[in-house]
């Protein structure tokens, strides 16, 4: 299996053509996943706010004052969440609109001009999607995409790249009802692929290398329809919640 990272030469704006610039950038084939980092979605999509522009509730300023983080921001989070889970030291992790939990509504101000910050993108189900629809008419290559983004992870230290948006194959590889090594049936074991396939595509793609994508290349998966809410655990069975 192969990692091929794709350095994109421009600051992505937006209105640009992600399948273009990527197209443009790298060599694809057939059965390839790409997989590509949130923030040139979000560009692209105009997901990007000037935190001049918001007026802070008095709820924001309220948060913000007790737990020391920018009353912008917190109105921010605030607007692109359904409901707080937690707060705690200067930490809001959240239930997005999306229903991703995650610290700060993934608002994110890093890689973006002073001032700004970028909000996740509304559906990356559909920016997944019409990537990989615009490479199949433009290149005749099949591929997968997968929109990526960083998250925390309860009880380990350190980030990991997760899947927000996917296209083109199953989040989830289902072991149940095989057997294993000595013969016995798996009855639980469900393996969230596209997030180790993020976090593997993390490895060349890092944060300061202006390399937004990554061509993951001999992964064996089934060409299907599928949606990133397969990864989301229902709140029945959060355990943690």
């Amino acid at each position: 299996m192969q990692i091929i990272p794709i350095h994109i030469a421009k600051e992505v704006e937006p209105g640009d053509n992600i399948s273009d610039l990527i197209i443009n950038s790298g060599d694809i084939a057939s059965g390839d996943i790409i997989v590509i980092a949130q923030k040139i979605i979000s560009k692209q999509e105009d997901r990007m706010i000037e935190l001049s522009s918001v007026v802070p509730s008095l709820l924001a300023e309220g948060i913000s004052s007790e737990y020391q983080k920018n009353p912008h921001v917190v109105e921010l989070i605030l607007n692109e969440s359904k409901q707080i889970i937690r707060m705690e030291r200067g930490i809001l992790i959240v239930e997005t609109k999306n229903g991703f939990i995650c610290a700060n509504a993934g608002i994110d101000e890093s890689n973006v001009k002073d001032g700004f910050v970028t909000l996740l993108p509304i559906d990356a189900d559909s920016s997944a999607e019409k990537i990989r629809t615009e490479i199949l008419k433009k290149v005749n290559k099949n591929v997968s995409v997968i929109i990526s983004d960083t998250f925390g992870r309860p009880f380990r230290m350190g980030q990991t790249n997760c899947t927000i948006g996917i296209s083109g194959m199953c989040p989830i590889l289902d072991y149940v009802g095989t057997k294993d090594s000595f013969d016995r049936t798996l009855h639980v074991t469900a393996i969230a692929i596209a997030d180790e396939l993020c976090s593997s595509a993390e490895l060349v793609m890092q944060k300061t290398t202006n390399c937004p994508v990554a061509i993951i290349r001999g992964y064996d998966f089934k060409n299907e329809r599928a949606s990133v809410n397969e990864l989301i655990r229902p709140q029945n069975e959060d355990l943690f919640r």
